[in-house]
């Protein structure tokens, strides 16, 4: 009996091993490490407009 485990544990093992290997292989091909910096670099650079207080709002709409 727990020869079957063991052999059952092997199998899932070795089943998810090939999965990850599969997706980690799937993400390099598709280009999803080739740029490292650039969401740093955009979160820096970016140039959203000013927040409007709520009072100016607030007497704009009335």
């Amino acid at each position: 009996m727990p020869i079957m485990v063991l052999g059952y544990l092997l199998g899932l093992a070795l089943f998810v091993v090939i999965a990850l290997g599969l997706g980690f292989f799937w993400a390099v091909k598709s280009g999803q490490f080739e740029d490292m910096e650039g969401p740093a670099q955009r979160m820096l650079m970016d140039d959203d407009d000013p927040m409007i207080p709520r009072r100016k709002l607030k007497q704009g709409e009335d």
